[in-house]
């Protein structure tokens, strides 16, 4: 079973350095705010390192180094793999967007609403 070192970051590029068994898995509950506490309060959701293991000690003593490391250390890591900090979990979930008129089918009329006091008769 594969086990993963991960960073996440916030658009304001805070980090968080954690462990799982499934990435996608954990990463999903970030970005849901399952993970309560520091990553949902500052919305750490980006996904810009992640580090394979087989062996589960080996990725938690990875994880705890990294973890003491200071944070220029942290970003030279992340730049090294990721130098535009992609988030390299993009298009691993359906997340749906607003729809505004501007994004409505094209092929269906965006009609004006209608005013009230309007009346038919002519006179």
């Amino acid at each position: 079973m594969p086990y993963y070192v991960y960073i996440l970051s916030s658009r304001s590029r805070n980090l968080y350095t954690g462990v799982t068994n499934n990435i996608t898995r954990r990463v999903a509950q970030h970005r849901q705010g399952a993970v309560h506490g520091f990553t949902s309060r500052y919305r750490i959701q980006r996904l810009v390192y992640v580090e394979p293991f087989e062996n589960i000690l080996a990725a938690i003593a990875r994880e705890k180094q990294i973890k003491g490391w200071l944070r220029a250390k942290k970003i030279a890591l992340i730049e090294e793999e990721n130098p535009a900090w992609d988030d390299l979990a993009a298009g691993w979930f359906w997340e749906p967007k607003a729809k505004s008129k501007a994004s409505a089918d094209p092929s269906s009329p965006v009609l004006p609403p209608k005013r009230a006091g309007r009346s038919g008769s002519s006179g």
